[in-house]
């Protein structure tokens, strides 16, 4: 072993006993937590079993590769981890975390040999030995010694790490391993073109032929099944493939071989003007104008005109003829948002549209005859506009001649993930940025909050996402959830400042509404005061247990359930 001067021995202030209290056990989830990321307590020998029909199935080359790109991407994941949660550590300190990461994974028992980086310059030299590694025990037991190195995924975890804390492609080579019979394994890790025979490493951090076989093979069959049921995908700004939404859009596609006038329903946001549009582009029409308009946005005195159109002088201000948004719509379709808002004179217009096909411009009464398809929406119950004598009979009648319900969000949870990733992508090119997609803590928040705004909502809160979240990381869960005042952000128990923010009176009856109707649990609710009050002092454990009434000692026995059973929703400054 060579002898180590002051320089090559980095020293750490963060010690795996640190990095250790960073790791969360949830109890009533069953997930482990290292900071935000989900972590997996697997079995060796079981991963040993995986290891060894892979090599039995695939070869050891291949299987080689499949392996080092795993560690490599394991790598690159820790490393992001580390260089944006710890804080305040030098370089070499932020370096050094990777190693004991690797310990802490139970990889192998990592000790420094010499290390030495410039991340300004880009120099770097890093050789580590490795003791009790599993890889190299496990495959020296089943396959006897052997003449290289077997250590794959460690290796591919030190050129990951190592690559992505480095900014430029780091090359590991195990130059021990007990695999081959040695006492300890060996590393030594160099910048990628201070190796004179990279290239024949090169094939281990790409993918194998076999694997691109696979995927054409796999596509070439999706496109042979897509032709013999002739089922058409979906267009690009309809996302979704869960049962609700399948069967909504199976009756938007029935609907776009007629002519028939379509009623949709669904709440704000649930993308009622996607489908029409997706209706539209479907049918028949698809080269002619579609038009959209919601009713609820025009004055009610102005209605009519902006349907029918207008003729010069009809009223103070029209001082030009103009066409209604039928006669532009005419050949294609009309798109009327929120019809349930029509004022009952312009209904009485609109039905005759409908039945006669012809109209007449406000002040005129020439008629014309227009060729429209209608499309109507409403997230509003007409037919109780109908009791209430709001809306007339034999419009509801006539409009509801075809009805799709398109669901609210919360019933289509499988299509979440799929609509994060849509708009992750679309807003990430908006704004210039390259993110690696959302946190495991952030994935499952996803999933647990109700979107009461539905998809545009879900959108919106995306957008924020990808403005906040530094570039090169991944959307965390404050990015998206910590608008102030936003309600939704209440309901998950933050706040801009991760905070109460001062929800009292009403605010205080809506808190426990939440938890009777399941949207909050008891001890979350315990878990957000105890956060507010460690954010509101500081950190100050003492004073924020005496805004809560508490002593020190029971503030401290909460504040360590909140830690072991990761109860909250974001973490405080404890």
């Amino acid at each position: 072993m060579t002898k180590q001067r002051r320089s090559d021995k980095p020293g750490c202030t963060l010690t795996d006993g640190d990095l250790l209290g960073r790791v969360h056990f949830c109890r009533e989830s069953g997930n482990i937590w290292l900071h935000e990321h989900r972590m997996l307590l697997v079995h060796a020998e079981a991963q040993a079993t995986l290891r060894r029909e892979l090599i039995d199935t695939l070869g050891i080359e291949r299987v080689q590769g499949l392996l080092t790109r795993m560690g490599y991407a394991a790598g690159m994941h820790d490393a992001e981890l580390v260089c944006t949660r710890v804080e305040g550590a030098t370089d070499v300190e932020l370096f050094m975390t990777g190693p004991m990461l690797h310990k802490l994974e139970g990889e192998a028992n990592v000790t420094p040999v010499k290390v030495d980086f410039d991340r300004t310059t880009g120099s770097f030299y890093g050789e580590f030995i490795w003791e009790n590694s599993w890889e190299g025990q496990w495959h020296k037991r089943h396959y006897g010694a052997c003449s290289e190195p077997v250590c794959w995924s460690q290796i591919g975890y030190a050129c990951g790490y190592s690559t992505a804390f480095m900014g430029r492609p780091i090359l590991y080579k195990e130059v021990e391993c007990i695999g081959m019979g040695d006492t300890h394994c060996r590393i030594i890790g160099k910048p990628i073109d201070e190796w004179d025979d990279a290239r024949d490493y090169a094939r281990l951090f790409s993918r194998e032929s076999i694997a691109e076989q696979l995927i054409d093979l796999q596509t070439q069959v999706i496109q042979l099944r897509s032709a013999i049921n002739k089922k058409e995908k979906l267009p690009e700004d309809v996302v979704g493939n869960s049962k609700v939404f399948r069967a909504a859009y199976d009756l938007l596609q029935q609907a776009a071989k007629s002519q028939i006038t379509v009623l949709l329903l669904g709440e704000t946001g649930v993308g009622k003007e996607v489908f029409a549009r997706t209706l539209h582009a479907s049918g028949a029409r698809n080269k002619e104008p579609f038009i959209a308009i919601n009713c609820a946005a025009i004055p009610h005195d102005l209605v009519e005109s902006e349907l029918f159109g207008v003729e010069k002088g009809a009223y103070t201000g029209a001082v030009t003829a103009r066409a209604g948004r039928f006669e532009r719509a005419n050949g294609g379709t009309l798109f009327l948002d929120e019809v349930g808002d029509l004022p009952l004179s312009a209904q009485a217009k609109l039905l005759r549209v409908l039945q006669e096909g012809e109209l007449e411009r406000v002040g005129d009464h020439k008629t014309r005859k227009v060729n429209v398809r209608l499309v109507a929406a409403t997230n509003i119950d007409l037919k109780q506009l109908v009791q209430e004598g709001r809306f007339r009979s034999d419009l509801y009648y006539r409009l509801n001649a075809f009805q799709i319900n398109i669901p609210p969000l919360r019933e289509r949870k499988e299509d979440i993930s799929l609509l994060a990733r849509r708009f992750l992508e679309k807003y990430s090119a908006i704004h210039g940025k390259k993110l690696r997609g959302f946190t495991d803590k952030a994935k499952r928040s996803l999933l647990a909050y109700p979107w009461p705004g539905n998809i545009r909502e879900l959108q919106n809160m995306i957008e924020r996402g990808v403005i906040l979240a530094p570039s090169g990381t991944r959307i965390e869960l404050e990015h998206m959830f910590s608008a102030s005042g936003d309600e939704h952000a209440h309901e998950l128990g933050l706040d801009g400042n991760g905070d109460l923010n001062g929800r009292r009176g009403k605010g205080a009856e809506e808190i426990c509404e939440m938890v009777f109707s399941g949207a909050m649990t008891l001890d979350q609710l315990e878990a957000m005061l105890i956060e507010t009050a460690v954010s509101k002092t500081g950190g100050n454990l003492a004073s924020a247990a005496r805004k809560l009434g508490l002593t020190r000692r029971q503030f401290a026995y909460r504040l360590n359930r909140l830690h072991e059973g990761e109860v909250a929703v974001i973490g405080g400054n404890a």
